[in-house]
């Protein structure tokens, strides 16, 4: 890592997790940054000089306290959760170096589903029926109500359920449930969850850079098939529910008073154009949005992070950092999340025709270490993502669609 070229008069801040993409991004930056991370990532920062403190994200106890005031005896300015683990630590961070305390409980509803839903309803917004389960009982319950409310006869097939981990990030510990029977495959340790009714459209997620209240760019990526795959910018045919989308994000804004920072909410458009919200983080999405995004765009995602996190950041800054959305795409960038479709594989191979595609750009897969594929529990981690960017964003779907089809462990 260089020695920097800081610009004294703009903020200081801490990254909160690991992410060497981040901190590369802050590297060439403009802003004196510090790394939050686990005693891991140390034996790293110190042989590449990057400004490291030692810190590990376990539950909020009575030492969160020590950590902010070590920031602030530094002169950190600002704390960016990273990851979904960091998002209360940046707002208990936060509401110290700010003195807001107000910062720590809306922290508090940008973790936890069951409370964010409920503040999105207080706001107008619109959100599907959902409950609290605290055993399997709970769940079978709620799947009959639902079921009832949407006059199912008997003999019909059930509208499922979801199921959701009140706090991860994404895909982790969802569940999609249709009958009582397979409430009983659900481990103990995973309660209590989330559960919420169906909601059928299209889902798509956003990503929202925001300062003094207001949006600096917007992002719509669509999802190909959820879990699988996604791109950036979206289809026109998504594309034209941007002015809806930003009156949804606005929305969120002031329903969640939220003033600094970054948003990734999603959302479900049904048949007839109404917008329903599903779930907001506070932090940048998975599946390397932001990377796609730089591909697309030409801008780092993560310097606009710091940007929109720094509170000494001006107007003009941000106008001469974000590119025009769209219309300022190079092309489109997407990824496909790689499962292995066989029960015991042995080595990578590439498909030749994704290789020989000419919308391909590169992959991260590595070769399995372990012969047998460890089953799928709900949505399970994908081994690697493969890159793709080209100019038509109907080649590229269907393309990223396709590739569900191929082995690429054999």
């Amino acid at each position: 890592m260089t020695e920097q070229n800081y610009n004294p008069d703009k903020g200081y801040v801490a990254l909160l997790g690991w992410s060497l993409n981040a901190v590369e991004a802050a590297d060439k930056f403009d802003r004196r940054y510090v790394v939050v991370a686990p005693d891991w990532a140390e034996p790293y920062c110190q042989e590449h000089n990057i400004p490291y403190v030692p810190w590990n994200f376990e539950r909020l106890n009575d030492r969160s306290f020590e950590i902010a005031q070590t920031l602030k005896d530094m002169g950190v300015d600002v704390a960016i959760p990273l990851f979904e683990e960091t998002v209360e630590w940046a707002g208990a961070i936060n509401s110290v170096l700010m003195n807001n305390p107000r910062l720590f409980g809306q922290a508090m509803l940008l973790r936890d589903k069951a409370l964010m839903k409920r503040r999105a309803q207080l706001g107008g917004i619109r959100v599907g029926i959902f409950e609290e389960a605290h055993d399997r009982e709970d769940v079978v319950r709620f799947l009959k109500r639902v079921n009832q409310t949407l006059l199912k006869l008997d003999g019909d097939p059930n509208d499922p359920i979801h199921l959701k981990a009140f706090d991860k990030a994404g895909c982790l510990g969802h569940r999609v449930i249709r009958t009582p029977d397979e409430v009983d495959t659900i481990p103990d340790e995973e309660f209590p969850v989330l559960m919420e009714s169906h909601l059928d459209g299209w889902e798509f997620a956003v990503e929202a850079w925001i300062h003094n209240g207001k949006i600096c760019f917007l992002n719509i990526s669509e999802y190909v098939t959820l879990g699988y795959s996604v791109f950036v910018p979206a289809t026109p045919d998504l594309e034209k529910y941007r002015a809806q989308i930003t009156a949804e994000i606005e929305k969120l804004i002031k329903t969640f008073d939220i003033d600094f920072g970054f948003v990734h909410p999603e959302y479900f458009v049904t048949s007839d154009g109404t917008m329903y919200f599903g779930e907001v983080a506070y932090r940048p999405p998975g599946f390397k949005v932001f990377e796609l995004l730089e591909r697309a765009y030409g801008f780092n995602a993560y310097q606009g992070l710091i940007l929109a996190f720094d509170p000494k950041t001006t107007e003009e800054e941000i106008k001469a950092f974000f590119p025009k959305e769209v219309v300022d795409a190079k092309g489109y960038a997407g990824c496909f999340g790689v499962y292995p479709r066989r029960r015991v594989v042995s080595r990578l191979e590439i498909p030749e025709e994704t290789e020989n595609h000419d919308y391909f750009e590169s992959h991260e897969l590595t070769p399995p270490l372990e012969e047998t594929v460890t089953k799928r529990t709900a949505f399970g981690t994908h081994w690697g993502l493969v890159y793709f960017f080209g100019e038509d964003p109907y080649v590229l779907r269907d393309l990223l669609k396709h590739q569900e089809e191929l082995d690429f462990y054999v």
